[in-house]
């Protein structure tokens, strides 16, 4: 039973039956007040209590006791009503009943009888920026109050004069369901009882600067109705039964950085559709994907930002459900359903997530309460020019805090096993793609956003201690250092980083026509300068198959033979240099279109045999790379690799070696349509080298150029190694020899 408000005392100016209202009636009955409670709801002293409500458009209201209906009375002309009586008379919480003037009855519990329901230890931990599940009492969160359900609504406008719960169970009148504020907090909150899931509303605002009203989307709403249309929309408690306790009970002792991490990247909206072009949803989408990813040997699925997001174009990009799963294809039980149906095929699953910016919509986060408040207010700093979009200010403790509560939400309520940080590099920049005058230097005169990187050490350090075995990716593309070292040692503690040089570089490389390629071999061997400064993804992303940049496949320079033997070649290159693997949904077709959001990937190219061949190749790189520790064991050390000839650039030709304890690998790549016989290599040891992986092989759809399944090496000390090998290289092709008792 919540206390009775007995520190308000009733004063002679409350009389107002007769009489003109007090300054805070007013105020309500304006709806400027930004404490309702301080006027109604239950009031008792030793002599009475008293009852105010405010109800619009009602021509009666009462309160339903025990023994009869207690009749209010209209306070002047107003839709203020009260009751004077006995104390005790009437126990909070109670409810109101109302009749409007064609004589419909409603009936409902008082918001105003209840308590405040936000502990003041979750204010002062969101307020100092340390509350790591602030969407348990931020946005709308079912609750059963003293034996009655409802929904407890909260958000965070320090900067509004007055804000109130709106709906279609209020008619969208911001003067029914007015919210306390909680003290300096900034929060405000409000119990409504009787609200279940499924209903529309949102925030209206009166902005303290200039008095503006303001309608806005709920921060941390759990749901999205569907574009065009912009509310939140209120949810259940879930009731999913997951099936992935094992799953997660071996991912916290995993050590990713010594393991086969091989990930497909996937939008959900394209990959594969209905007949009838309709999306698939997520259920139907989990039992056709995660089978699938897993015959091809994929570890991991990364998801394309899955949080709200009101324009398709953006690809989820420029979001504003920050805990919001898209409601394009489903519900928030069926991605749930998703993600532990990866589970059950052992496939881990990574969320894109984006933190560095948000968009503009009137209905999101810019200027929420009226004033910059998830933003910087200056555009040198909270404007993003590239994208049109708006920076969060780091520095602020509650925008850091939702950030790292809506990145622990997706670990924690959706089991989701990581989070792919999007745009890191202009997080990290105060002029990044900005022109010199257009941007603000730190206190110190530099252009390093010093909250930002505040911001991104605590984040990794939550996420890794409370949620141990999970990853957390970095998309970042410049050489700041030590973006993957611990946080304790002055890194940003990420658990590895998109190595954006590598896929330049080699991309690079791979368009130019194979008698050029000499001349440029320093783009193939640059990777492994830096190869090891940090722990590294080798991505061949989505950002590389749109905007007129062309698919792989199109890439590739000569005759449609070339262009498969070519694309072969890259993803052996990629698949056998260190480094984590990325690739984008359909690289396995060898798709000769670019990735389009609007329809699906192009599934009838598998009934052609070179496109079938690729999607073998993707199948059985994987499986080689799973089953040979040496080419992941030390994927972020020196151990792991040794050049056996990086100069060989007349042919340009490569060969390397991987190890680990009891293994080693000899890659050789050639990038030329010329078949190199009798090319010899150096080795460090004598035995026979198992040709275990041939791009050219014919079931790839190549030429079937090789060694006739291996080579022993020859007792011939060639270049630095007392043993070598004689062999005959195809054309545009990687070979991949073991020798598994070294």
């Amino acid at each position: 039973m919540p206390a009775a408000k007995t520190k308000q005392s009733i004063k002679p100016d409350g009389k107002t039956l007769d009489s003109e209202l007090t300054r805070e009636q007013v105020r309500i009955v304006t709806a400027r007040h930004h404490d309702p409670f301080a006027v109604l709801g239950y009031y008792q002293s030793a002599e009475q209590s008293i009852i105010r409500a405010f109800v619009p458009a009602a021509a009666r209201v009462g309160i339903i006791s025990a023994e009869e209906e207690l009749s209010m009375e209209r306070l002047g002309t107003t839709d203020l009503f009260q009751w004077q009586g006995a104390p005790d008379v009437v126990v909070p919480p109670y409810r109101l009943c109302s009749y409007d003037h064609r004589g419909a009855y409603r009936a409902w519990y008082d918001p105003y009888s209840f308590s405040p329901q936000i502990a003041d230890f979750d204010l002062h931990l969101f307020h100092q920026g340390r509350h790591r599940h602030a969407y348990r009492f931020l946005g709308a969160n079912a609750r059963t109050v003293n034996g009655i359900d409802g929904m407890l609504f909260a958000t965070w406008a320090p900067n509004a004069e007055r804000v109130s719960v709106v709906g279609d169970f209020n008619h969208w009148d911001g003067r029914c369901h007015p919210m306390r504020c909680r003290g300096d907090s900034g929060i405000w909150e409000l119990f409504i009882p009787g609200l279940g899931a499924g209903e529309l509303y949102k925030y209206e605002l009166v902005s303290r600067q200039g008095g503006n009203c303001l309608l806005r989307a709920d921060p941390y709403g759990r749901r999205c109705q569907a574009a065009p249309e912009t509310a939140s929309v209120t949810t259940a408690v879930s009731s999913y039964q997951w099936r992935d306790q094992s799953w997660l009970h071996a991912r916290q002792g995993t050590h990713w950085q010594a393991e086969p991490v091989s990930i497909y990247e996937v939008h959900p909206g394209s990959w594969r559709r209905k007949p009838d072009g309709r999306y698939l949803g997520y259920r139907e989408l989990a039992d056709q994907l995660a089978p699938y990813v897993r015959s091809l040997g994929f570890s991991h699925i990364e998801l394309m930002p899955v949080t709200e997001h009101p324009f398709d174009g953006s690809w989820g990009y420029q979001s504003l459900g920050y805990f919001a799963p898209t409601g394009r294809f489903g519900d928030a039980d069926d991605l749930r359903y998703l993600i532990d149906c990866c589970h059950q095929h052992g496939l881990g699953v990574i969320l894109d997530w984006v933190p560095a910016h948000f968009p503009r919509d009137e209905h999101g986060l810019a200027r929420f309460d009226g004033s910059p408040l998830y933003e910087h207010d200056d555009p040198r700093r909270g404007e993003h020019p590239d994208w049109d979009t708006l920076i969060f200010n780091y520095g602020r403790n509650e925008v850091r805090n939702f950030l790292v509560a809506s990145a622990m939400y997706w670990l924690e309520e959706f089991h989701f096993d990581g989070l792919r940080v999007d745009a890191v590099s202009s997080m990290l920049y105060l002029d990044y793609s900005r022109e010199d005058g257009n941007w603000l230097p730190n206190i110190h005169g530099g252009r390093e956003n010093l909250e930002a990187i505040a911001f991104l050490q605590e984040l990794n350090s939550v996420l890794h201690e409370e949620h141990p075995g999970t990853l957390v990716l970095a998309e970042e593309s410049t050489a700041w250092p030590s973006i993957t070292q611990p946080v304790h040692l002055g890194g940003l503690g990420f658990s590895m980083k998109w190595n954006m040089g590598w896929m330049n570089d080699t991309l690079s490389y791979m368009r130019r026509d194979p008698v050029h390629r000499s001349f440029h071999h320093d783009q193939l061997t640059f990777s492994m300068v830096y190869a090891f400064a940090e722990r590294f993804v080798l991505p061949l992303s989505h950002d590389e198959v749109v905007h007129g940049k062309g698919s792989l496949l199109a890439k590739m320079p000569g005759d449609d033979w070339q262009r498969f033997a070519n694309l072969r070649l890259l993803l052996t290159y990629q698949f056998t240099h260190p480094g984590k693997k990325l690739l984008f949904m359909g690289s396995e077709l060898a798709s000769w279109n670019e990735w389009d959001h609007d329809r699906e990937l192009d599934w009838y190219l598998l009934e052609v045999p070179a496109h079938a061949g690729i999607k073998q190749l993707v199948t059985d790189l994987n499986g080689t790379y799973r089953h040979h520790p040496a080419l992941h064991r030390y994927d972020a050390d020196w151990r792991g690799f040794q050049w056996i000839d990086c100069h060989d650039h007349e042919q340009s030709v490569l060969s390397f070696l991987r190890r680990c304890d009891g293994e080693t690998i000899v890659v050789v790549l050639n990038f030329t349509p010329v078949v190199h016989h009798n090319y010899r290599i150096g080795v460090p040891h004598a035995g026979f080298y198992r040709e275990a992986f041939n791009s050219d092989a014919a079931c790839y759809g190549g030429s079937n150029v090789g060694n006739r399944g291996g080579v022993e090496a020859d007792p011939l000390p060639w270049m630095a190694w007392e043993n070598s090998l004689n062999l005959t290289l195809p054309p545009l092709a990687g070979l991949v020899f073991t020798l598994p008792s070294a």
